[in-house]
């Protein structure tokens, strides 16, 4: 089947970008390697010299590149899913670009988390993506809608589907929410069916591995990120699990997440209130009378902390490290001194 730069993911949003570039070809990177990338044109598929390190790119970008095969610019992104690094580590990590549906899973058993999924949500609010929540494993849960209602709760108008990863039918309802020529991305953590899906959805023939049943955590079996074409002409990019997410400049996308929490504390007699028991705060109230659950609450001053310090620069992250080791070093040397009077 012939492609065409439309059937891509090209838009006017990147064609506005190529400005007196027309002797240059426009290619969307499929996969990122240590040292080139790999891009898609209409016509063929090639491997590519990156301008600058291989880190800065992700798997979904737009790029221009002369008739050697070297990247000359990388297009503006119109979504970008990135992190921050695990660890200590301030530097981010990019996930995926150019993503218009990201969907979300998880499984009906011990994987679901309420906290981990809202970490999620605020990823997709933050960089522009639609969130679809998908539940996988519907197929060997006894109650599966239980944990669909649980996941609807965190917003009215949040999409959540159940659903076996095997199942033909019920593959038709993801595939329904990328239009050909648009782009999803699977996230979740290791073991959720994310392969299976992908599998299902592409028509690709990744190995699988076995869960623990004691626990419910699977083994990374993607390893690397790659877009690929879905059977009905959309693009799937495939992520390895993540089970820690450590969100970085995502303020306004957990504002979005717990819009019902911010527009209540709007109502706080004072605008720094940090609903710990303040005079007139609304969100105590609120608590009090059963109008939020205190759990609910509970991750959201959670994430607001980890949100905050995950977005302090690499600069910031190594005068606080130094200061601790400092403060360590100092607590060290009073010890054998008073040890030794």
């Amino acid at each position: 089947m012939t492609l065409t730069y439309t059937d891509l993911g090209w838009s006017d949003f990147f064609q506005s970008q190529r400005n007196d570039d027309a002797d240059l070809t426009p290619y969307r990177v499929s996969a990122v390697h240590r040292d080139r990338l790999t891009g898609l044109s209409p016509s063929s598929e090639i491997q590519l010299l990156p301008d600058r390190l291989t880190g800065e790119f992700a798997v979904g970008d737009w790029v221009l590149a002369n008739s050697v095969n070297q990247v000359c610019h990388r297009l503006e992104r119109q979504t970008e899913l990135s992190r921050r690094a695990a660890g200590t580590d301030a530097r981010v990590q990019l996930i995926a670009a150019n993503v218009d549906v990201l969907f979300i899973t998880t499984s009906c058993n011990a994987d679901f988390n309420l906290a981990r999924l809202e970490r999620y949500l605020a990823l997709a609010h933050q960089a522009g993506c639609y969130p679809v929540l998908v539940l996988t494993k519907a197929d060997v849960c006894e109650d599966a809608e239980a944990y669909r209602k649980q996941a609807a709760s965190l917003s009215p108008s949040l999409t959540v589907l159940t659903l076996d990863a095997k199942d033909p039918d019920d593959l038709t309802q993801l595939l329904a929410w990328v239009p050909p020529g648009q782009t999803a991305a699977l996230v979740g953590s290791s073991g959720v069916g994310k392969t299976t899906l992908t599998n299902g959805l592409t028509g690709s023939k990744d190995a699988v591995r076995d869960v623990r049943e004691v626990d419910s955590k699977g083994r990374h079996t993607t390893t690397a990120r790659y877009l690929r074409r879905m059977v009905h002409g959309g693009w799937l990019i495939d992520t390895p699990g993540m089970r820690a997410l450590r969100i970085k400049d995502a303020d306004e996308g957990v504002e979005e997440v717990f819009s019902d929490l911010t527009e209540i504390a709007r109502g706080c007699k004072f605008s720094d209130c940090a609903h710990g028991g303040e005079p007139g705060c609304a969100v105590t109230k609120a608590i009090k009378a059963g109008t939020i659950e205190r759990n609910r609450f509970e991750r959201w001053q959670k994430l607001q902390r980890d949100e905050e310090r995950n977005s302090e620069n690499l600069a910031q992250s190594r005068r606080r490290d130094k200061g601790f080791g400092k403060m360590i070093k100092s607590m060290k040397h009073d010890h054998k001194g008073r040890k030794g009077y």
